[in-house]
């Protein structure tokens, strides 16, 4: 355990917030560079924007690729999204509606804009497909334990528990290549998001 865990931050914990976003929009990363390309941990891609590792160009093809993934595997229902308190969850989402959007896939959001735990997308998930019907999955925007600077993205197919590597290899291969082909196969569009209440489905 570490010796301040528990206590309250102190004034060299905090992050430059508004450096970290800004940075999350014009920060372009160098996938030929092992730091800054698409790699997936546990079903998810994590980094900070500060440094490169989690910005919106991932984000872009992160999502395309997931879309493209889910296409091939006839997955032809909506996607759960969830996010939660890290400061670049926010930012992340949106850029996430937005090739959803782009590629007519219908995006499901907490119906009154709050976090959502990763249980909560994994349950909607679970639910939907028990009922039968068109086949949902879900991403979830966090990096977990992560410290505050860093965003992370996860990906949870129609089981509702984390994408196997098969599915993230794919998908984090797929990316990379969107990226070095300068973004160009990423569809975007206005969010047009429907809302869920994944508390009260819970």
């Amino acid at each position: 355990m570490h010796e301040r865990a528990g206590q309250p931050a102190q004034s060299q914990d905090l992050i430059d917030v508004q450096k970290l976003l800004r940075n999350y929009f014009e920060l372009v990363p160098d996938v030929s560079t092992p730091e800054q390309m698409v790699s997936f941990g546990t079903s998810g891609h994590r980094g900070t924007a500060n440094s490169a590792s989690f910005n919106e160009v991932h984000i872009l093809a992160i999502t395309q690729a997931i879309v493209e993934y889910r296409k091939s595997q006839g997955i032809n229902g909506p996607v759960y999204v969830g996010r939660d308190t890290h400061a670049l969850s926010e930012p992340a989402e949106q850029t996430v509606l937005e090739v959803l959007a782009g590629n007519d896939v219908v995006a499901l959001v907490d119906s009154h804009s709050r976090y959502t735990p990763t249980p909560a997308v994994s349950v909607a998930i679970i639910d939907h497909n028990r009922r039968g019907g068109s086949i949902a999955d879900g991403i979830i925007i966090t990096p977990s334990h992560n410290p505050p600077a860093d965003g992370g993205i996860k990906y949870n197919p129609p089981h509702g528990g984390p994408a196997d590597s098969d599915a993230t290899n794919w998908v984090a291969a797929r990316a990379n290549e969107i990226i070095l082909d300068g973004s160009r196969a990423v569809k975007r569009a206005t969010p047009n998001a429907q809302k869920f209440h994944f508390r009260d489905n819970y």
